[in-house]
C-alpha cells in the first residue's frame, strides 16, 4: 500500500487538520515507511501464540461482594431536617 500527496490531504481534511503543501510533501514518506512497517508485522507468523491484554500475567483484586444494609439508619435520619418512619420526609411536588 502506498500513500500520496491527495490521500495525505484527504486524512488531513478529514482530521480537520490545517496541513501546509511542505508537510505534505514530509508526511508521504513518513507515512509510507509507517505502512511498510506495519505490513511487515503482518508477515510474523503467530499460529500458536495465545491472545493477551498485558506481558504479565494480572488478576483483578476485588474486594468481597456482601451485601449490608450499613446498620447506621438511625445515623442518617439524625441529619434529616424531616424524618418519617424511617425515610427521609420530603415535601409533596404534585398537587
Amino acid at each position: 500500500m502506498s500513500v500520496d500527496s491527495a490521500t495525505v490531504r484527504k486524512i488531513a481534511s478529514l482530521a480537520r487538520i490545517a496541513v501546509s503543501d511542505a508537510e505534505i510533501e514530509a508526511m508521504v514518506p513518513e507515512l509510507n515507511n509507517i505502512l511498510t512497517w506495519i505490513e511487515q508485522l503482518g508477515e510474523v507468523d503467530v499460529s500458536g501464540v495465545e491472545p493477551m491484554t498485558a506481558v504479565i500475567p494480572n488478576a483483578l483484586r476485588l474486594r468481597e461482594d456482601v451485601v449490608t444494609d450499613g446498620g447506621i439508619r438511625d445515623q442518617v435520619l439524625a441529619n434529616a431536617p424531616a424524618a418519617e418512619h424511617g425515610f427521609f420526609g420530603v415535601p409533596k411536588v404534585i398537587e
